[in-house]
């Protein structure tokens, strides 16, 4: 059975993760660091939500984001369409 939250990436202190029930939604990944949770869209990444995350650290991540798309792409089709 799926994780209902599966990491698919772990870079330094963030983890790059999906929910089960973000299925019906175009292909996303969340990032979190501690309590802090950030939503980019994938293809093409652009920024979907913020909590938490500073101007100067959120460029980071998209950077991060950014640089494994093709990655994150291919965990979310194979998570959400088997």
């Amino acid at each position: 059975m799926s994780s209902p939250m599966p990491t698919v990436l772990q870079v330094g202190p963030y983890s790059f993760i999906f929910f089960s029930s973000d299925r019906s939604e175009p292909a996303h990944i969340h990032v979190k660091r501690d309590r802090q949770l950030v939503k980019f869209w994938l293809s093409p990444v652009s920024l979907a939500k913020n909590r938490g995350f500073k101007d100067h650290e959120l460029n980071d991540i998209a950077q991060l984001v950014e640089e494994h798309e093709q990655t994150l792409l291919e965990a979310w089709h194979d998570y959400f369409d088997p």
